[in-house]
């Protein structure tokens, strides 16, 4: 996720100001393949003119300044696997609104993983693991637009964190499409992935679209993590640098779904894809915390 292209970076108190006003309203494996489209075949990286693209405006952000529990008006909580066990064999238990998983602290927002049982909880599954998975859902979803997440990530056998978009239809999993901008795992310290999922390219038939891109410093500073996404085509990057990208191909919605609205969530893993060797995991030290300096949301300017 390398060099970085910023001249349109704003400062975090002008883009407060401006967002105030605004309306608010598990990921899967990745593959390997490099699938830039038609402007890369060769499966080359290339670095974007400028960010946000020109001609876009700011829709909505949060910078998380404050303290306490994040906005509620902007962020809700999914916690509805947690009674029979989350998807990928992932050990955690996701928490609702508990300071310990998820706050405002010294201007970022920390989700954060912590080794804990929760027996007292009515949704309880026996997790020895807790966290915090964000969404936007019933908040606020985009159709089309810039996105860019600046987040530092834990590192940790068994740790897997994730910035990510769902559909907001109800044609489920994968019809209507995910798109992975941040995938980060504990087996793999150094790489970040970015990857689409649809009905005809998912891991689960061997078609997955995605590809990684090297990032040591990923568990040791903040990166700007984007996806922008129009109609015709999709990119993922890292710093202004996209290492994938998908091409709407016009041959229908098994590869191409993302005409509707997608929301955004933010979550720390454990297990799953990220390790799921219980020895293993008891030498990874808890809690672990993913970092966001802010979320922030351009479209293209009517």
């Amino acid at each position: 996720m390398a060099s970085t292209l910023h001249g349109s970076h704003f400062l975090k108190a002008s883009l407060l100001a401006l967002a105030t006003g605004l309306a608010a309203a598990a990921c899967a494996s990745a593959d390997d393949e490099v699938n830039l489209g038609a402007k890369e075949a060769a499966g080359e990286t290339y670095m974007l003119e400028q960010t946000p693209p020109a001609g876009y405006e700011l829709v909505w952000a949060d910078e998380f300044n404050g303290e306490g529990l994040p906005d509620a008006s902007k962020w809700a909580y999914d916690t509805h696997a947690n009674k029979g066990g989350w998807y990928n064999d992932e050990l955690q238990y996701y928490a609702d609104a508990r300071l310990q998983n998820s706050r405002q602290e010294d201007g970022v927002l920390v989700i954060e993983a912590h080794r804990e049982e929760l027996a007292q909880e009515d949704d309880w599954g026996g997790q020895e693991f807790t966290s915090a998975r964000l969404i936007t859902e019933g908040r606020q979803s985009w159709q089309y637009g810039f996105f860019e997440i600046r987040a530092k990530v834990p590192c940790g056998y068994g740790v897997w964190p994730a910035i990510w978009m769902l559909s907001d239809s109800d044609l489920g999993w994968p019809d209507g499409g995910e798109i992975d901008i941040m995938e980060h795992v504990g087996t793999e310290p150094d790489t970040v992935y970015g990857t689409v999922h649809t009905r005809d390219y998912t891991h689960s038939k061997g078609t997955g679209r995605g590809s990684k891109i090297d990032l040591p410093t990923a568990c040791e500073a903040f990166h700007d993590y984007q996806l922008h996404w129009t109609k015709d085509r999709i990119e993922i990057g890292v710093d202004g640098e996209i290492f994938f990208a998908l091409d709407n191909d016009g041959t229908g919605t098994g590869s191409w779904p993302f005409f509707d609205p997608q929301y955004l969530l933010m979550n720390v893993a454990v297990g799953g894809w990220g390790g799921n060797d219980e020895s293993k995991i008891a030498e990874t030290e808890f809690p672990v915390r993913m970092e966001v300096d802010y979320v922030r949301v351009w479209q293209e300017a009517e």
